[in-house]
């Protein structure tokens, strides 16, 4: 649910400073074990409530390390960023008109504070597909424990990084990046308002998902997008499948638990990777979550969740590609006169 964290809507560099395909990193992925270990524990008694918890630990996985401690308390922002958009949703899905309506006007506004912060970027790449995800949760206590869960794995997380060594900050980027423009806005809220208005009307099982899967791989660069398209659904399926293997196995709980320690390890050491893997993952742990226990319902869940990953990549297709081409839009425009990002 949460792999577009920290990441800035700006284009793919040249390839010459590209990281490589798949990286990994030793360091990070120590940290990610200790990130692992409760939501591992909380999984020998409830196998649901601990790969909720795994997921609440992503996000500070994927960013990684601050250098100075004194910033590290701010990845507790990130579990913010992911627990109320998620309830913001719930509520939202009650009035289906409402919800559609929400989504449109929650793009355009991500979009405008990406213009003016570094944490406006943070909340267009995760707050607002998180909206999306909240769109399932038709049951509002259910997503409150839920985002409560996943916000108590972010602070957890916040907390052990304090424990690592500081090292020297990176230099500043020259020049702040490029921000998404509001015509990017516009076609942003569209994509979620189209995902969740289908989804509502064909009265899907989970309605977010195809939400989430549109607003997690749309992007203002095309090439970006191109991407994050492609790696979207082959991670979505080989996540569901490994998670649909392991719970056919019906194996004891504390295998689940091992399985979260590597799931969150694995996201953490390969954060650098450049691509798309980390849906793979979330996948895995939300399979996990909803199978746990009700393995018959395997093959039904692996259908819709692929079917409509693919509704969601192909909307964020129309709205994100062709649209822009055919109208010839810009959707990034030059950094606006604050500080880059440090």
């Amino acid at each position: 649910m949460t792999e577009a964290v920290g990441e800035p809507p700006t284009p793919v560099s040249p390839a010459a400073d590209r990281p490589p395909a798949v990286a990994w990193d030793w360091s990070a992925a120590l940290l990610g074990l200790a990130f692992a270990v409760p939501a591992a524990l909380v999984a020998r008694h409830d196998v649901g409530k601990g790969a909720a918890f795994a997921v609440g630990v992503i996000p500070p996985a994927v960013v990684g390390l601050r250098p100075l401690r004194k910033g590290r308390m701010a990845s507790a922002v990130l579990g913010v960023l992911v627990a109320v958009p998620i309830l913001a949703g719930s509520i939202l899905a009650n009035v289906p008109v409402v919800a559609v309506v929400g989504v449109f006007l929650a793009g355009i506004g991500a979009a405008l504070l990406a213009q003016r912060s570094r944490l406006g970027s943070i909340a267009l790449a995760l707050g607002l597909p998180m909206i999306g995800i909240g769109l399932s949760y038709t049951d509002v206590a259910t997503a409150a424990g839920l985002a409560i869960v996943m916000l108590g794995g972010a602070v957890y997380a916040a907390a052990v990084s304090l424990l690592w060594p500081e090292s020297d900050p990176l230099p500043p980027p020259p020049h702040a990046p490029p921000v998404p423009t509001l015509a990017y806005g516009v076609l942003l809220g569209a994509t979620g308002a189209t995902a969740a208005a289908i989804g509502f009307a064909l009265d899907l099982d989970h309605v977010g998902w195809a939400c989430a899967a549109a607003l997690l791989v749309i992007r203002p660069s095309a090439e970006m997008q191109e991407i994050r398209s492609a790696g979207r659904i082959a991670s979505v399926a080989i996540g569901a499948l490994l998670a649909i293997g392991i719970v056919r196995l019906e194996p004891a709980a504390g295998w689940y638990g091992a399985a979260i320690v590597v799931v969150v390890a694995t996201v953490a050491a390969t954060r650098g990777s450049r691509w798309y893997i980390t849906s793979a993952f979330t996948t895995f742990l939300v399979f996990v979550l909803l199978l746990a226990g009700n393995a018959a319902e395997a093959a039904s869940r692996f259908d819709e969740r692929l079917s409509e990953t693919l509704l969601g990549v192909g909307l964020a297709g129309f709205f994100g590609l062709v649209i822009p081409k055919l109208a010839d839009l810009d959707t990034l425009q030059p950094a606006p006169s604050r500080p880059a990002a440090k």
